[in-house]
């Protein structure tokens, strides 16, 4: 309870300091979001279409079910999956990707792939 007393207390004190010592000078140009040296065209608060964050989640799906690839490719000669040595790692990575692949085929059938 001591150590998390002190750390709340380090937290507001830090903050409470950084605010007194500061020396702000606000100005038009400094309150304006930067957009590389640009003047802003739009406000910061604009809706995007949720085809972006669709596109963006299988971007991370995917490009994180290739990391995971790695760790099998390194460890694949000591590999011996269902007895059969390196030919069942091969099919137990064949099966990965298939599956990876049905799930690509079904998002892309679905039109999430499609930017209009």
């Amino acid at each position: 309870m001591l150590l998390i007393g002190f750390v709340a207390l380090s937290a507001v004190l830090m903050v409470a300091l950084s605010h007194l010592f500061s020396s702000t000078r606000p100005t038009a140009a400094k309150s304006l979001p930067y957009e590389s040296g640009m003047t802003p065209l739009g406000t910061a608060r604009e809706r995007y279409d949720v085809k972006f964050y669709l596109v963006a989640v299988l971007f991370i799906v995917f490009d994180i079910e290739v990391v995971f690839m790695m760790p099998w490719a390194v460890a694949f000669r000591s590999l011996d999956l269902l007895g059969l040595g390196t030919l069942g790692a091969l099919i137990e990575m064949a099966v990965f990707v298939l599956i990876l692949v049905v799930g690509y085929v079904y998002v892309w059938k679905r039109g999430a792939l499609e930017w209009n």
